[in-house]
């Protein structure tokens, strides 16, 4: 199909979502605070994967399913990263708040993209590459599961001082 050989459009996709919602993550810290808004991002990781899983480029369906997936990558990718790094801003004493902006870093695109890749090569392996019949959809949907997973444990576990708002505001 027209999509499966025109990649770079669905990269542009989420390329323009990731810039517009930079633009829209402050109004919408302000409204929810971080909490509220690192839980959509979570959740938008947990719809962009499930929609890789449908994802295909054999019917418009799957199309759509990939289209959205690079749309809703922007949600997923900068509110996650602007809120996180607002609210290590927020809670680290101002002495430490350059280590602390950079453990996060470290966190999420260091040693959390390490394990990430590691592990997400260890689902393709199992699904998709020593797999009698490949599945990539199982990959997929084993990638939102586990953001799911990750999403309830979060809203549970963590606990959003009340003078965030004020903060934010």
């Amino acid at each position: 199909s027209w999509v499966a050989n025109n990649p770079t459009m669905l990269v542009s996709l989420s390329q323009i979502s990731e810039a517009l919602c930079i633009l829209m993550t402050s109004f919408f810290l302000v409204r929810f605070g971080i909490k509220k808004v690192m839980l959509i991002a979570m959740f938008a990781w947990v719809l962009r994967f499930g929609f890789f899983g449908v994802g295909t480029t054999e019917s418009i369906f799957g199309i759509l399913a990939l289209v959205l997936s690079c749309l809703v990558y922007g949600v997923a990718f900068d509110f996650f990263n602007v809120s996180g790094a607002m609210f290590v801003q927020q809670e680290a004493p101002k002495s430490m708040q350059g280590s602390a902006q950079g453990l996060f870093m470290l966190m999420t695109n260091g040693i959390g993209a390490t394990v990430g890749t590691l592990s997400a090569q260890a689902v393709v392996n199992h699904f998709v590459y020593n797999a009698a019949e490949p599945n990539w959809s199982a990959a997929w949907y084993t990638f939102a599961a586990y953001a799911l997973v990750v999403a309830i444990l979060f809203m549970i576990l963590f606990k959003e001082p009340q003078q965030n708002e004020k903060k934010i505001a």
